[in-house]
C-alpha cells in the first residue's frame, strides 16, 4: 500500500507599503507568486496580525519561511516603518508565525531584484535607446514615499541590489518655479527631501498647496488619490499642474540617479502613482528633465527609462531574495 508524500510547505512573500500590504505564496524559492491578496495596512494593528489574516483564508500546508519587502530601512532586528505606525522585531515575528526563516528587506531592494525578471509587456519605455548589456540599472519610484535603488553588476553575470534611502536626499530645484516651491516648503520644514515633494502621501499634497499659494489660487483639502484623479481627467487645472510639475521633478531625480550610478543599463520607474496616468507621464517634461544635464546631456540621451506596470514585481523580487540564500 503506497502512501502519498506530504505536501511541501510553501513560503510566504509580502510587499508592505505605507498604504497596502500585498501577500502571496510561492511553492519554491524564486517561484512565481500565487494566491495574491492585498490588505490595507491600517486595517491591522500589527504586521503579524495582517499576515495571520491573509493565511486564515489560505488552505493547504502553512508556510514555514518567508520574505517580506517593506517600505523602510532594514538595519537590524527592529523595524520601525517611516510612513506607517507598525514596528516589530523580525525575530519575534518569525517566532510568532512559527517560521524557520524570515527575511525582511527594503521594498525597493526587492523591486530591484525583480528587474531582470520583468517581461517586455510590463515595461513602457520613455525615451532613450537600447540599454547597455551588463551596465548598472537605476530604480526610482514615487508611491506612498519615494523609493530609490538599483542593480550593480557583480562581475560574474549576476547582480547586486542597492540597499539605500535615496528618497531622503535634499531636494534640488532647477528652475524659478521650483525655487519658489522650495521656499514655500522651507517655511514649513527644517529639511526638504526629494520625498517631501515627489511622493504620494507627502509630495502631491505639498505640491498642490505650494502651487495654490504661489499662483494665488484657492486650494481644497484633497487627498493624493483625488489630486491624481482630477489632474488626470482634466477636471481640475491646478491638479493637472501638480502632476506636470511632479513629473518634471521626478525627471531630475532620475537623471541624478543615472549619472550617479552610471546606469547605462536603464533607469526603471516604479511605485503606484505613475501607472495611473502613463500617457500623461510619457508626454510630460520627465524625459527632457532627465536629459537636462548641460555637458552630460549626450551621456544621458541614449539611456532608456522604463515605467514598470507589474503589480507583483516586488513580490517576485522577494521570491528571488529567498532563492539567493
Amino acid at each position: 500500500m503506497s502512501h502519498a508524500e506530504p505536501a511541501r510547505a510553501p513560503a510566504l512573500i509580502a510587499d508592505i507599503g505605507g498604504t497596502n500590504a500585498r501577500f502571496a505564496l510561492i511553492d519554491e524559492p524564486g517561484g512565481e507568486p500565487r494566491s495574491l491578496r492585498v490588505l490595507p495596512t491600517r486595517g491591522h494593528a500589527t504586521i503579524d496580525a495582517a499576515i495571520e489574516a491573509y493565511l486564515a483564508d489560505e488552505s493547504g500546508p502553512r508556510p514555514d519561511r518567508g520574505a517580506i519587502a517593506i517600505a523602510n530601512p532594514v538595519t537590524g532586528d527592529v523595524v520601525r516603518m517611516t510612513n506607517h505606525d507598525w514596528q516589530f522585531s523580525i525575530t519575534a515575528v518569525r517566532d510568532a508565525l512559527g517560521f524557520r526563516e524570515l527575511r525582511v528587506l527594503n521594498d525597493f531592494t526587492a523591486l530591484a531584484l525583480s528587474l531582470p525578471l520583468l517581461r517586455p509587456s510590463e515595461l513602457m519605455q520613455v525615451g532613450g535607446g537600447t540599454p547597455t548589456e551588463g551596465a548598472a540599472k537605476g530604480l526610482v519610484g514615487p508611491g506612498t514615499g519615494l523609493g530609490v535603488s538599483g542593480l550593480l553588476p557583480d562581475g560574474r553575470g549576476g547582480w547586486v541590489p542597492i540597499d539605500g534611502e535615496g528618497g531622503h536626499v535634499s531636494f534640488s530645484p532647477v528652475d524659478a518655479l521650483e525655487i519658489e516651491i522650495l521656499r514655500w516648503a522651507l517655511e514649513r520644514h527644517a529639511h526638504v527631501s526629494a520625498e517631501r515633494l515627489v511622493s504620494g502621501s507627502l509630495g502631491l499634497p505639498n505640491l498642490y498647496q505650494a502651487l495654490a499659494a504661489i499662483e494665488g489660487r484657492s486650494a481644497e483639502a484633497l487627498s493624493p488619490p483625488e489630486i491624481v484623479t482630477r489632474g488626470s481627467d482634466g477636471s481640475c487645472a491646478l491638479c493637472a499642474r501638480v502632476l506636470d510639475v511632479f513629473c518634471g521633478m521626478l525627471g531630475t531625480i532620475a537623471g541624478n540617479l543615472a549619472v550617479t550610478l552610471g546606469a547605462r543599463g536603464g533607469v526603471y520607474i516604479g511605485g503606484g502613482i505613475l501607472p495611473r496616468f502613463p500617457e500623461r507621464f510619457a508626454a510630460s517634461a520627465f524625459r527632457a528633465r532627465f536629459e537636462h544635464r548641460g555637458r552630460f546631456a549626450d551621456y544621458l540621451r541614449p539611456i532608456p527609462c522604463y515605467l514598470i506596470n507589474a503589480g507583483d514585481a516586488a513580490l517576485r523580487g522577494a521570491s528571488a531574495a529567498l532563492a539567493s540564500r
